[in-house]
Protein backbone atom coordinates (compact mmCIF):
# COMPACT_ATOMS: atom_id res chain seq x y z
CA UNK A 1 0.00 0.00 0.00
CA UNK A 2 1.58 3.54 -0.94
CA UNK A 3 2.56 5.73 1.91
CA UNK A 4 -0.34 8.54 2.92
CA UNK A 5 0.54 11.96 1.30
CA UNK A 6 0.59 15.01 3.28
CA UNK A 7 -1.12 17.66 2.04
CA UNK A 8 1.02 20.19 0.57
CA UNK A 9 0.95 23.56 0.96
CA UNK A 10 -1.99 25.88 -0.86
CA UNK A 11 -4.35 22.82 -0.71
CA UNK A 12 -8.02 23.02 -0.55
CA UNK A 13 -7.95 22.91 3.09
CA UNK A 14 -5.35 25.82 2.90
CA UNK A 15 -7.82 27.53 0.36
CA UNK A 16 -10.97 27.52 2.98
CA UNK A 17 -8.52 29.04 5.74
CA UNK A 18 -7.56 32.20 3.69
CA UNK A 19 -11.14 32.69 2.72
CA UNK A 20 -12.34 32.77 6.28
CA UNK A 21 -9.29 34.90 7.06
CA UNK A 22 -10.03 37.03 4.20
CA UNK A 23 -13.29 37.98 5.32
CA UNK A 24 -12.59 39.90 7.94
CA UNK A 25 -10.02 41.59 6.67
CA UNK A 26 -12.19 42.86 4.01
CA UNK A 27 -14.94 43.83 6.28
CA UNK A 28 -11.89 45.74 8.15
CA UNK A 29 -10.63 47.55 4.61
CA UNK A 30 -14.20 48.38 4.22
CA UNK A 31 -14.87 50.43 7.39
CA UNK A 32 -11.48 51.85 7.16
CA UNK A 33 -12.60 53.18 3.55
CA UNK A 34 -15.40 54.33 4.66
CA UNK A 35 -13.60 56.07 7.65
CA UNK A 36 -11.07 57.63 5.04
CA UNK A 37 -14.20 59.10 3.21
CA UNK A 38 -15.53 60.57 6.08
CA UNK A 39 -12.09 62.22 7.10
CA UNK A 40 -12.43 63.58 3.21
CA UNK A 41 -12.45 67.52 4.12
CA UNK A 42 -14.73 67.27 1.38
CA UNK A 43 -17.31 64.91 2.91
CA UNK A 44 -19.61 67.61 4.53
CA UNK A 45 -20.27 69.33 1.35
CA UNK A 46 -21.07 66.30 -0.36
CA UNK A 47 -23.37 64.85 1.85
CA UNK A 48 -25.19 67.79 2.59
CA UNK A 49 -26.09 68.03 -1.45
CA UNK A 50 -26.36 64.43 -2.08
CA UNK A 51 -28.50 64.02 1.11
CA UNK A 52 -30.91 67.22 0.56
CA UNK A 53 -30.93 66.42 -3.25
CA UNK A 54 -32.41 62.68 -2.29
CA UNK A 55 -34.98 64.39 0.33
CA UNK A 56 -36.29 66.75 -2.26
CA UNK A 57 -36.65 64.23 -4.69
CA UNK A 58 -38.78 61.66 -2.55
CA UNK A 59 -40.68 64.88 -1.74
CA UNK A 60 -41.62 65.33 -4.93
CA UNK A 61 -42.42 61.33 -5.81
CA UNK A 62 -44.95 61.70 -2.54
CA UNK A 63 -46.45 65.01 -2.99
CA UNK A 64 -47.25 63.55 -6.77
CA UNK A 65 -48.70 60.32 -5.31
CA UNK A 66 -50.12 61.88 -2.26
CA UNK A 67 -51.92 64.67 -3.71
CA UNK A 68 -53.44 63.48 -6.46
CA UNK A 69 -56.54 62.03 -5.33
CA UNK A 70 -57.39 65.09 -3.78
CA UNK A 71 -56.13 67.22 -6.82
CA UNK A 72 -57.91 65.75 -9.01
CA UNK A 73 -61.65 65.98 -6.85
CA UNK A 74 -60.65 70.21 -6.61
CA UNK A 75 -58.86 70.81 -9.88
CA UNK A 76 -60.66 68.00 -12.19
CA UNK A 77 -56.73 67.44 -12.44
CA UNK A 78 -54.58 65.05 -10.47
CA UNK A 79 -51.41 66.87 -11.23
CA UNK A 80 -52.70 70.68 -10.38
CA UNK A 81 -50.79 70.33 -6.70
CA UNK A 82 -47.99 68.68 -7.63
CA UNK A 83 -47.41 71.36 -10.57
CA UNK A 84 -47.68 73.64 -8.03
CA UNK A 85 -44.57 72.35 -6.09
CA UNK A 86 -42.16 71.94 -8.84
CA UNK A 87 -43.04 75.83 -9.46
CA UNK A 88 -41.39 76.04 -5.86
CA UNK A 89 -38.73 73.89 -6.49
CA UNK A 90 -37.62 75.79 -9.84
CA UNK A 91 -38.02 79.28 -7.51
CA UNK A 92 -36.34 77.38 -4.56
CA UNK A 93 -33.34 75.78 -6.27
CA UNK A 94 -31.60 78.93 -8.07
CA UNK A 95 -32.00 81.18 -4.86
CA UNK A 96 -30.39 78.33 -2.63
CA UNK A 97 -27.69 78.57 -5.62
CA UNK A 98 -27.22 81.95 -5.55
CA UNK A 99 -27.36 81.95 -1.16
CA UNK A 100 -24.69 79.13 -1.60
CA UNK A 101 -22.45 81.80 -4.11
CA UNK A 102 -22.95 84.62 -1.49
CA UNK A 103 -20.31 85.82 0.85
CA UNK A 104 -20.11 85.65 4.47
CA UNK A 105 -20.09 88.92 5.01
CA UNK A 106 -22.92 89.98 2.85
CA UNK A 107 -25.01 87.34 4.87
CA UNK A 108 -24.14 88.97 8.19
CA UNK A 109 -25.16 92.59 6.19
CA UNK A 110 -28.58 90.92 5.40
CA UNK A 111 -29.57 89.95 8.66
CA UNK A 112 -30.81 92.53 10.48
CA UNK A 113 -32.93 93.70 7.75
CA UNK A 114 -34.20 89.56 7.15
CA UNK A 115 -35.28 89.81 10.80
CA UNK A 116 -37.26 93.11 10.54
CA UNK A 117 -38.47 92.18 7.10
CA UNK A 118 -40.26 89.11 9.36
CA UNK A 119 -41.12 90.92 12.10
CA UNK A 120 -43.11 93.00 9.56
CA UNK A 121 -44.79 90.42 7.83
CA UNK A 122 -45.66 88.65 10.96
CA UNK A 123 -47.72 91.68 12.40
CA UNK A 124 -49.24 91.76 8.87
CA UNK A 125 -50.85 88.40 9.27
CA UNK A 126 -52.80 90.36 12.58
CA UNK A 127 -53.85 92.67 9.71
CA UNK A 128 -56.63 92.66 7.65
CA UNK A 129 -54.20 91.21 5.23
CA UNK A 130 -54.22 88.14 6.89
CA UNK A 131 -56.82 84.95 6.49
CA UNK A 132 -57.05 82.11 8.07
CA UNK A 133 -56.55 78.66 7.04
CA UNK A 134 -57.25 75.18 8.59
CA UNK A 135 -58.17 77.57 12.12
CA UNK A 136 -55.11 79.38 12.14
CA UNK A 137 -54.73 82.76 11.32
CA UNK A 138 -50.72 82.55 9.93
CA UNK A 139 -50.87 83.63 5.98
CA UNK A 140 -50.94 86.82 4.02
CA UNK A 141 -52.04 87.50 0.66
CA UNK A 142 -49.38 89.22 -1.78
CA UNK A 143 -51.37 89.60 -5.12
CA UNK A 144 -51.41 86.17 -6.52
CA UNK A 145 -49.42 84.52 -4.06
CA UNK A 146 -50.05 83.19 -0.69
CA UNK A 147 -47.26 82.94 1.74
CA UNK A 148 -46.78 82.01 5.53
CA UNK A 149 -44.47 84.44 7.00
CA UNK A 150 -43.57 82.20 10.24
CA UNK A 151 -42.40 79.93 7.99
CA UNK A 152 -39.75 82.51 6.23
CA UNK A 153 -39.13 83.80 10.15
CA UNK A 154 -37.12 80.66 11.07
CA UNK A 155 -34.69 81.32 9.00
CA UNK A 156 -34.43 84.70 9.35
CA UNK A 157 -34.32 84.29 13.11
CA UNK A 158 -31.29 81.75 12.63
CA UNK A 159 -29.47 83.98 10.16
CA UNK A 160 -29.63 87.14 12.72
CA UNK A 161 -29.17 85.23 16.15
CA UNK A 162 -25.66 83.49 14.56
CA UNK A 163 -24.46 87.36 13.13
CA UNK A 164 -25.35 88.48 16.74
CA UNK A 165 -23.22 85.75 18.30
CA UNK A 166 -20.65 86.07 15.74
CA UNK A 167 -20.05 89.60 16.63
CA UNK A 168 -20.34 89.02 20.52
CA UNK A 169 -18.51 85.54 20.47
CA UNK A 170 -15.66 87.20 22.94
CA UNK A 171 -18.56 88.53 25.60
CA UNK A 172 -20.24 85.05 25.70
CA UNK A 173 -18.77 84.30 29.08
CA UNK A 174 -21.53 86.35 30.27
CA UNK A 175 -24.96 84.89 30.18
CA UNK A 176 -26.34 88.91 29.63
CA UNK A 177 -24.65 88.97 26.21
CA UNK A 178 -25.64 84.94 25.66
CA UNK A 179 -29.58 86.01 26.38
CA UNK A 180 -29.54 90.03 25.25
CA UNK A 181 -30.88 91.10 22.45
CA UNK A 182 -31.62 87.37 20.97
CA UNK A 183 -33.81 86.08 23.55
CA UNK A 184 -36.15 88.37 23.98
CA UNK A 185 -36.30 89.08 19.81
CA UNK A 186 -36.97 85.54 19.63
CA UNK A 187 -39.81 85.30 21.86
CA UNK A 188 -41.06 88.45 20.35
CA UNK A 189 -41.63 86.39 17.08
CA UNK A 190 -42.44 83.34 19.07
CA UNK A 191 -45.50 85.36 20.81
CA UNK A 192 -46.55 86.79 17.78
CA UNK A 193 -46.86 83.28 15.97
CA UNK A 194 -48.81 81.80 19.19
CA UNK A 195 -51.15 84.63 18.45
CA UNK A 196 -52.28 83.48 15.44
CA UNK A 197 -52.73 80.05 16.55
CA UNK A 198 -49.78 78.34 15.07
CA UNK A 199 -48.20 76.74 18.11
CA UNK A 200 -45.92 73.93 15.87
CA UNK A 201 -43.72 77.13 14.37
CA UNK A 202 -44.02 78.34 17.99
CA UNK A 203 -42.51 75.02 19.19
CA UNK A 204 -39.97 75.27 16.15
CA UNK A 205 -39.13 78.75 17.17
CA UNK A 206 -38.06 77.38 20.90
CA UNK A 207 -36.33 74.97 20.27
CA UNK A 208 -34.40 77.27 17.74
CA UNK A 209 -33.91 79.43 21.06
CA UNK A 210 -32.41 76.45 23.19
CA UNK A 211 -30.21 75.29 20.29
CA UNK A 212 -28.48 78.61 19.90
CA UNK A 213 -28.14 78.81 23.82
CA UNK A 214 -26.36 75.49 23.88
CA UNK A 215 -24.23 76.53 21.50
CA UNK A 216 -23.14 79.41 23.09
CA UNK A 217 -22.49 77.89 26.51
CA UNK A 218 -25.51 79.41 28.37
CA UNK A 219 -25.86 78.23 31.85
CA UNK A 220 -28.52 75.93 32.74
CA UNK A 221 -30.53 78.03 34.87
CA UNK A 222 -31.26 80.21 31.50
CA UNK A 223 -32.79 76.87 29.65
CA UNK A 224 -34.74 76.21 32.88
CA UNK A 225 -36.48 79.49 32.99
CA UNK A 226 -36.64 79.44 29.33
CA UNK A 227 -37.91 76.01 29.05
CA UNK A 228 -40.26 77.40 32.32
CA UNK A 229 -41.72 80.21 30.65
CA UNK A 230 -42.28 78.07 27.52
CA UNK A 231 -43.98 75.21 29.08
CA UNK A 232 -46.48 77.34 31.07
CA UNK A 233 -47.39 79.51 27.76
CA UNK A 234 -47.86 75.91 26.27
CA UNK A 235 -50.22 74.84 28.86
CA UNK A 236 -51.91 77.88 28.49
CA UNK A 237 -52.58 78.16 24.86
CA UNK A 238 -53.74 74.17 25.57
CA UNK A 239 -56.86 74.95 28.02
CA UNK A 240 -57.81 77.61 26.36
CA UNK A 241 -58.35 75.78 23.19
CA UNK A 242 -61.24 73.59 23.16
CA UNK A 243 -59.71 71.29 20.18
CA UNK A 244 -56.33 71.98 21.12
CA UNK A 245 -56.91 70.25 24.54
CA UNK A 246 -59.09 67.57 22.66
CA UNK A 247 -56.07 67.02 20.47
CA UNK A 248 -53.50 66.71 23.74
CA UNK A 249 -56.11 64.53 26.32
CA UNK A 250 -56.58 61.82 22.99
CA UNK A 251 -53.00 62.03 21.01
CA UNK A 252 -51.48 59.23 23.59
CA UNK A 253 -54.90 56.95 22.41
CA UNK A 254 -56.20 58.14 19.31
CA UNK A 255 -58.75 55.92 18.59
CA UNK A 256 -60.42 56.38 22.19
CA UNK A 257 -62.30 59.56 20.45
CA UNK A 258 -61.44 57.84 16.38
CA UNK A 259 -64.48 59.74 15.14
CA UNK A 260 -63.62 62.99 16.90
CA UNK A 261 -60.24 64.40 18.03
CA UNK A 262 -58.31 61.03 17.17
CA UNK A 263 -59.20 60.79 13.19
CA UNK A 264 -56.21 62.32 12.11
CA UNK A 265 -53.79 60.26 13.85
CA UNK A 266 -55.76 56.91 13.76
CA UNK A 267 -55.80 56.93 10.04
CA UNK A 268 -51.93 58.04 9.93
CA UNK A 269 -51.84 55.05 12.20
CA UNK A 270 -53.26 52.63 9.55
CA UNK A 271 -51.42 54.45 6.88
CA UNK A 272 -47.86 53.25 8.91
CA UNK A 273 -49.04 49.84 9.74
CA UNK A 274 -50.75 48.63 6.61
CA UNK A 275 -47.35 49.44 4.72
CA UNK A 276 -45.21 46.83 6.34
CA UNK A 277 -41.67 46.48 4.93
CA UNK A 278 -41.84 47.21 1.85
CA UNK A 279 -44.85 49.07 0.96
CA UNK A 280 -47.63 49.19 -0.99
CA UNK A 281 -46.05 50.52 -3.93
CA UNK A 282 -45.75 54.35 -5.52
CA UNK A 283 -49.72 55.58 -5.95
CA UNK A 284 -50.79 51.92 -3.75
CA UNK A 285 -52.04 54.55 -0.24
CA UNK A 286 -55.37 53.85 0.52
CA UNK A 287 -55.65 56.16 2.86
CA UNK A 288 -55.00 59.44 0.78
CA UNK A 289 -58.38 58.58 -0.90
CA UNK A 290 -60.26 60.76 2.19
CA UNK A 291 -59.52 59.57 4.92
CA UNK A 292 -56.82 60.97 6.06
CA UNK A 293 -56.62 64.98 6.08
CA UNK A 294 -54.19 66.79 5.02
CA UNK A 295 -52.07 63.86 3.38
CA UNK A 296 -50.26 65.74 0.98
CA UNK A 297 -49.03 68.28 3.62
CA UNK A 298 -49.20 67.44 7.83
CA UNK A 299 -49.25 63.87 7.46
CA UNK A 300 -46.79 62.74 4.18
CA UNK A 301 -44.90 60.89 6.35
CA UNK A 302 -47.93 58.20 6.97
CA UNK A 303 -48.63 58.03 3.27
CA UNK A 304 -44.53 57.43 2.81
CA UNK A 305 -44.76 54.47 5.09
CA UNK A 306 -47.85 53.27 3.41
CA UNK A 307 -46.43 53.46 -0.10
CA UNK A 308 -42.84 52.77 0.87
CA UNK A 309 -43.06 50.61 4.02
CA UNK A 310 -40.20 50.49 7.14
CA UNK A 311 -37.48 50.95 4.38
CA UNK A 312 -38.82 53.92 3.04
CA UNK A 313 -39.60 55.53 6.52
CA UNK A 314 -35.82 54.43 7.65
CA UNK A 315 -34.40 55.71 4.50
CA UNK A 316 -36.29 59.16 4.88
CA UNK A 317 -34.65 59.31 8.42
CA UNK A 318 -31.26 57.85 7.60
CA UNK A 319 -31.20 61.36 5.21
CA UNK A 320 -32.40 63.86 7.38
CA UNK A 321 -29.79 62.19 10.09
CA UNK A 322 -27.22 62.67 7.31
CA UNK A 323 -28.13 66.38 7.02
CA UNK A 324 -27.73 67.05 10.90
CA UNK A 325 -24.51 64.50 10.48
CA UNK A 326 -22.72 66.90 7.98
CA UNK A 327 -24.04 69.82 9.46
CA UNK A 328 -21.88 69.36 12.91
CA UNK A 329 -19.01 67.88 11.28
CA UNK A 330 -19.09 71.45 9.53
CA UNK A 331 -20.02 73.54 12.70
CA UNK A 332 -17.24 71.75 14.82
CA UNK A 333 -14.24 71.67 11.79
CA UNK A 334 -15.20 75.29 10.90
CA UNK A 335 -13.34 78.51 12.39
CA UNK A 336 -15.46 81.22 11.63
CA UNK A 337 -17.55 81.68 14.47
CA UNK A 338 -20.93 82.74 11.99
CA UNK A 339 -20.82 79.58 10.72
CA UNK A 340 -20.49 78.12 13.12
CA UNK A 341 -23.84 79.23 14.88
CA UNK A 342 -25.56 79.55 11.49
CA UNK A 343 -25.02 75.92 10.87
CA UNK A 344 -25.74 74.61 14.28
CA UNK A 345 -29.35 77.04 14.32
CA UNK A 346 -30.32 75.45 10.80
CA UNK A 347 -29.76 71.81 12.28
CA UNK A 348 -31.99 72.82 15.04
CA UNK A 349 -34.56 74.16 13.38
CA UNK A 350 -34.69 71.16 10.70
CA UNK A 351 -34.36 69.06 13.22
CA UNK A 352 -36.41 69.44 15.34
CA UNK A 353 -39.49 70.66 13.20
CA UNK A 354 -38.41 66.55 11.36
CA UNK A 355 -38.94 64.95 14.91
CA UNK A 356 -42.08 66.96 15.89
CA UNK A 357 -43.96 66.11 12.22
CA UNK A 358 -42.96 62.26 12.70
CA UNK A 359 -43.82 62.16 16.23
CA UNK A 360 -46.94 63.96 15.14
CA UNK A 361 -47.81 61.04 12.40
CA UNK A 362 -46.84 58.27 15.05
CA UNK A 363 -48.79 59.42 17.52
CA UNK A 364 -46.22 60.22 20.22
CA UNK A 365 -47.25 64.07 19.94
CA UNK A 366 -50.12 65.73 19.48
CA UNK A 367 -51.39 66.88 16.02
CA UNK A 368 -49.91 70.77 15.87
CA UNK A 369 -50.02 70.90 12.11
CA UNK A 370 -46.34 71.12 10.80
CA UNK A 371 -44.64 69.86 7.48
CA UNK A 372 -41.86 67.78 7.04
CA UNK A 373 -38.78 69.51 5.65
CA UNK A 374 -38.57 69.37 1.64
CA UNK A 375 -41.17 66.44 1.68
CA UNK A 376 -44.45 68.14 2.73
CA UNK A 377 -46.54 70.29 0.24
CA UNK A 378 -46.14 74.22 0.77
CA UNK A 379 -43.72 76.72 -0.99
CA UNK A 380 -43.61 78.91 2.15
CA UNK A 381 -42.02 75.92 3.87
CA UNK A 382 -39.71 74.66 0.69
CA UNK A 383 -38.06 77.94 0.06
CA UNK A 384 -36.65 79.18 3.50
CA UNK A 385 -35.46 75.34 3.84
CA UNK A 386 -33.70 74.88 0.50
CA UNK A 387 -32.32 78.76 1.37
CA UNK A 388 -30.64 77.47 4.67
CA UNK A 389 -29.53 74.39 2.60
CA UNK A 390 -27.38 76.01 0.26
CA UNK A 391 -26.00 78.55 2.73
CA UNK A 392 -24.86 75.40 4.43
CA UNK A 393 -23.40 73.69 1.19
CA UNK A 394 -22.21 76.82 0.16
CA UNK A 395 -20.31 77.02 3.59
CA UNK A 396 -18.82 73.47 3.56
CA UNK A 397 -17.69 74.28 0.03
CA UNK A 398 -15.79 77.09 0.81
CA UNK A 399 -14.21 75.96 4.05
CA UNK A 400 -10.44 76.28 3.53
CA UNK A 401 -9.38 72.53 3.04
CA UNK A 402 -12.43 71.81 0.85
CA UNK A 403 -11.16 74.84 -0.92
CA UNK A 404 -7.81 73.49 -0.88
CA UNK A 405 -9.10 69.68 -1.95
CA UNK A 406 -11.42 70.94 -4.80
CA UNK A 407 -8.56 73.01 -6.33
CA UNK A 408 -5.90 69.75 -5.90
CA UNK A 409 -8.93 67.15 -7.75
CA UNK A 410 -8.96 69.85 -10.19
CA UNK A 411 -5.63 69.72 -10.82
CA UNK A 412 -4.82 66.26 -10.89
CA UNK A 413 -7.98 66.23 -13.36
CA UNK A 414 -6.37 68.45 -15.67
CA UNK A 415 -2.90 67.28 -15.55
CA UNK A 416 -3.63 63.61 -15.44
CA UNK A 417 -0.91 63.08 -12.63
CA UNK A 418 0.59 59.84 -11.45
CA UNK A 419 -0.88 57.44 -8.52
CA UNK A 420 2.69 58.53 -6.40
CA UNK A 421 2.02 62.19 -7.53
CA UNK A 422 -1.89 61.92 -6.12
CA UNK A 423 -0.79 60.54 -3.07
CA UNK A 424 1.61 63.00 -2.38
CA UNK A 425 -1.10 65.58 -2.95
CA UNK A 426 -3.28 64.07 -0.95
CA UNK A 427 -0.48 64.21 2.14
CA UNK A 428 -0.06 67.81 1.14
CA UNK A 429 -3.69 69.06 1.41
Amino acid sequence: MPPAVAPEAGSEDDGVSAVRESAPARTGGRLAGLRRSLDNPLAPYYLLLGASALLLTIGLMMVLSASSVRSYRTFDNSYAIFLRQLTWVAIGLPAAFVASRLPRRFLRVLAWPAVLFAMILLGLVLSPLGYEVAGNRNWIGLGPIRIQPSEFTKLAMVLWAASVYARKEHLLDDWRHAVVPVVPILGLATALVVLQGDLGTALVLFAIVLGMLWVVGAPGRIFAITAAVAGTAALYLAATSAERRNRLLNFADPFKDFEGAGWQSAHGLFAMSSGGIFGKGISGSQQKWGSLPEAHTDFIFAVLGEELGLVGTLLVLGLFLTVAYAGIRLALATEDAFVRFMTAGVVVWLMSQMMINIGMVLAMLPVIGIPLPLVSYGGSSLLPTLIALGMLIGFARSEPRARAALRDRRRRGGRGVSAPAVRSSRVGG
